[in-house]
């Protein structure tokens, strides 16, 4: 069985997993994440759920050098605007972690796929979200 490494990671049982956010019936802000109140335009109990596109753009994103022990380094945290709406953080992976190679604003996907190989107590895998180059 594989688990979300996140609670916004939705994995149905008929279908491919997917991003989970919730758009302000109001202002029609998109954010990642369960909330009650519009952080934009403080609407309450207005915030619906709603899937998330696969499809954005490379907002920012930085390398990382040093890390836990077991994750290795470096690799690219990065930043995505989502084409449909919606900011979301996540690992940049296909991509060399070189400056030179990497340009903000190019087009990504979001690919779903093992979370490096962790398991909980009982050996189920986890399931993570990452950003590649397309």
């Amino acid at each position: 069985m594989a688990l979300p490494v996140v609670e916004y990671l939705k994995i149905p049982d008929e279908g491919e997993p997917y991003l989970e956010g919730h758009k302000c019936e109001d202002c029609a802000s998109i954010f990642i994440g369960s909330r009650n109140v519009c952080p934009k335009c403080f609407s309450r109990d207005k915030m619906e759920k709603i899937q998330l596109g696969n499809k954005g753009k490379l907002y920012s994103y930085s390398i990382v050098f040093r890390s836990f022990p077991g994750i290795e380094v470096p690799y690219i945290s990065a930043i995505v605007d989502l084409d449909e709406g919606g900011t979301i953080k996540g690992n940049l992976i296909d991509c060399e972690p070189d400056p030179e190679k990497i340009k903000f604003d190019m087009p990504v996907e979001v690919v779903f796929d093992d979370a490096l190989g962790r398991k909980d107590a009982e050996g189920n895998s986890y399931i993570s979200y990452f950003f590649k180059p397309i």
